[in-house]
């Protein structure tokens, strides 16, 4: 006997998002995209009068967050399984959600083939996550988060900002040589090669 199509709905207020995870699911074998909402007042109307198996959720919606509305689905549809999709990959909020009852969370620039075998391996009552969000509960749970200095903060920023080692001395009043000490410890601990690739880094965990 043929399995019934996995039904699924996107929760976006982006145009531009919905038609992309549109484009993704249209052909994806075992899945069928059944509605697409912009705000959490209509996907909760659809959802008093129909059942889905899956519910992509955006955490920020014109008139209710992600996690409210995560609740709020496991309430009307206990079964239906929720994957929060946005490009917020902070620790405290992935973990908000996961409480909410979300059983993933994916980014919005991940993969079709991470979306679609996540959407699979989610029925099947496994967590989903996209490749960023693995690297970012990996970090917090190995406490692979790199610890640094108030000053060595300072310094990043301004990194980040543009300022050269001179530049930074003049603006917190110590010596170029000293900035070049925090910039080679900074580098250190984020394990990054150049001042580019720090940035990038830190601004991924938020350091920025």
């Amino acid at each position: 006997m043929e399995r019934e199509p996995i039904k699924v709905i996107i929760v976006d207020d982006h145009p531009v998002v919905l038609q992309g995870f549109e484009y993704i699911l249209q052909d994806a074998e075992g899945i069928r995209l059944v509605g697409k909402f912009a705000d959490a007042a209509s996907m909760r109307s659809y959802l008093r009068e129909q059942t889905v198996d899956v519910v992509l959720l955006d955490i920020n919606l014109p008139d209710s967050n992600g996690i409210d509305e995560c609740a709020a689905i496991k309430g009307l549809h206990e079964a239906a399984v929720v994957i929060a999709i946005s490009n917020i990959n902070e620790y405290s909020i992935i973990q908000r959600m996961l409480h909410a009852g979300a059983s993933g969370y994916f980014l919005k620039n991940a993969s079709a083939d991470e979306v679609i075998s996540g959407i699979h391996t989610a029925v099947e009552g496994k967590a989903v996550f996209s490749e960023g969000i693995e690297n970012v509960l990996w970090r917090h749970q190995t406490g692979d988060l790199p610890v640094i200095t108030r000053r060595e903060k300072e310094v990043l920023s301004l990194l980040a900002a543009g300022l050269n080692s001179v530049e930074i001395g003049e603006k917190i009043f110590i010596s170029p040589l000293t900035v070049e000490s925090h910039r080679r410890n900074l580098l250190q601990k984020f394990r990054a090669n150049n001042v580019a690739a720090l940035i990038h880094k830190a601004t991924e965990m938020r350091y920025i």
